[in-house]
């Protein structure tokens, strides 16, 4: 019997797409939410093949929201201006100056740089932030820390660094119905009048717990959470989660990460998918794919 023949480009093209459509009519009028930073910001060519994935999104009825970091710009803006940064604990403290950098990097030149992206793929998308319709609400952020010497626990001031507390959806339905890609920075008022920066995955987590979101996408710089022997761990409960946590598996930094991918599950979202930004098309392989591209965490 003779071998087949190589397959041709438009079979290959039949073949992605008969893959991916079962995918795109199970996310169809869903909403996902994906959180955007890390590497993948900083590096030109995964920028437009970001922007292009959520374009796709978007053309396919999907419901893509973007929500942003901006840590590196943010301190390189601070140098710039030669504003010194104090750090408490690794945690940088954010007075007044500092926020109003924050806002202006944050909201300003990183969050139109991305809806230009956006938009050059031949969709709509338009910039906000926290303030934008009333949309998130924050509160000051106090960490409490021990002290290694006196073991005595202390709170921490960080400045104006935020949590968000309060989630209006209007805006952001407003604009599903219009057609609008959301992109939106991780600041926010508090009702106290003063603006909060936000962790961005929290941010995240908080908007797509409001929306009840079918998926969260954080896009990192690893590929998602690793077992004791580095390979990729497909898919996790909460409880198992839990598990590796105690038992010193998931250890670090991959730490707050897998506990906000908790606190959005216990928010509503159906599920949370840690997966690699430096990636091409990371974020079509995890959804339209059914290897997906990274860690996916469920209730």
């Amino acid at each position: 019997m003779a071998d087949a023949e190589p397959a041709t480009s438009g079979e290959r093209q039949a073949s992605l797409l008969a893959e991916a459509l079962p995918f795109m009519q199970a996310y169809e009028n869903k909403t996902v939410v994906v959180k955007y930073g890390g590497h993948a910001m900083g590096n030109p060519a995964l920028g437009r093949a970001f922007a292009r994935d959520i374009a796709l999104l978007k053309q396919s009825g999907i419901n893509p929201i973007v929500v942003h970091g901006g840590g590196p710009q943010i301190g390189a803006m601070l140098d710039k201006l030669g504003i010194e940064s104090r750090f408490e604990h690794g945690l940088r403290v954010t007075d007044q100056r500092t926020v109003e950098v924050v806002e202006m990097v944050l909201a300003g030149s990183i969050n139109k740089e991305i809806v230009a992206l956006i938009n050059a793929e031949g969709e709509w998308a338009i910039g906000l932030c926290g303030k934008d319709g009333n949309m998130v609400f924050a509160e000051r952020a106090r960490k409490t820390v021990t002290d290694p010497d006196s073991n005595i626990e202390r709170v921490l001031d960080l400045g104006f660094v935020g949590e968000p507390v309060e989630v209006d959806r209007t805006l952001l339905d407003l604009l599903a119905r219009s057609e609008m890609i959301p992109v939106i920075a991780p600041v926010a008022p508090g009702r106290d009048g003063a603006t909060y920066n936000i962790n961005a995955d929290t941010f995240a987590g908080a908007i797509a717990g409001a929306l009840a979101a079918s998926r969260l996408l954080f896009l990192t710089d690893v590929p998602g959470v690793l077992d004791r022997d580095k390979r990729l761990i497909k898919e996790l409960t909460v409880s198992e989660a839990r598990a590796l946590i105690r038992d010193g598996t998931i250890s670090g930094g991959m730490i707050p990460k897998v506990e906000t991918c908790i606190e959005a599950l216990e928010r509503g979202v159906e599920g949370v998918v840690i997966l690699n930004g430096k990636v091409l098309h990371a974020v079509l392989l995890e959804l339209l794919t059914e290897h997906g591209a990274g860690t996916l965490i469920v209730p």
